[in-house]
């Protein structure tokens, strides 16, 4: 089988090391880590195009890397060949292999803040994404000096406590541990993220099982969606957190009754 991944780009190391061992032939494109940070529909309009972009002539299926993330991938549209995406509320599901181990150890541990190697390998928005992100529009993404020079000294811990501290709110920072690691250094520099942050931190085992079920199939509905062409994605508030709607060409969206438009 032919497949066309298109990931976000926290997923390089694992997706590649699927991709080398699967059966199939697989093309890979990654897109940066920033569209996270430029808004739903910003972030839907570049995965849609990314899509859009792939010759359907020589794929037989599109995988998405990627979770609902903020209903970025709501309202994408398989066109040529079906669309595969994984039921997973962010990228952390993918990591820890599983939603139900994912959502247990977040109830168990809330206020977790999480890091992967991907999260510190690919670093912050650069360029356009950066301009265009919601923590530049709101003065989030500064660094403390630069407030300093802006709003002067008295202001900028302020300012920083306030609006560009990421982590304030957490009390704990665990890094996920993949098995793909070259060496210790990323699991130091969490560590020491962690100690500069004054959180708690820890380490946990992640689980390349989802992963490489995304890269190999076969695409069991109780984990992937399908989204055939036509057909795009919507959140749905229930167990399956997306759905298919059917799209009516000839005028008018409509969701399509009966068991598949509740997949």
């Amino acid at each position: 089988m032919r497949l066309k991944i298109i990931s976000c780009e926290v997923f390089t190391r694992e997706i590649c090391e699927a991709a080398a061992r699967s059966v199939h032939q697989v093309d890979l494109v990654f897109l940066p880590k920033g569209l996270h940070d430029i808004g739903c529909s910003g972030m839907r309009e570049r995965l849609q195009a990314a899509i859009d972009g792939v010759d359907t002539s020589l794929c037989d299926r599109i995988l998405l890397g990627y979770g609902l993330c903020n209903n970025g991938i709501a309202g994408l549209i398989a066109r040529g060949v079906p669309l595969v995406v994984p039921r997973a509320h962010d990228c952390m599901t993918l990591f820890f292999g599983s939603r139900q181990r994912y959502e247990e150890y977040f109830r168990q541990n809330p206020g977790t803040y999480f890091l992967t190697t991907g999260w510190i390998e690919r670093g912050e928005a650069t360029g356009d994404l950066r301009q265009l992100s919601i923590q530049h529009a709101n003065g989030m993404d500064l660094t403390y000096r630069e407030l300093v020079e802006k709003y002067g000294e008295d202001n900028a811990q302020f300012l920083y406590d306030q609006l560009c501290d990421q982590t304030k709110h957490y009390r704990r920072l665990t890094f996920i541990e993949m098995g793909l690691e070259p060496d210790g250094r990323f699991l130091e520099t969490a560590r020491i993220r962690a100690e500069e942050k004054g959180l708690e931190f820890s380490k946990e085992q992640g689980n390349l099982r989802l992963i490489h079920a995304l890269v190999n199939g076969p695409w069991e509905d109780a984990e992937f969606l399908t989204v055939q062409p036509g057909e795009r994605i919507v959140t749905d508030f229930g167990e399956g957190l997306i759905r298919v709607e059917k799209i009516d060409v000839a005028g008018g969206d409509h969701e399509e009754d009966g068991e598949r438009g509740h997949r």
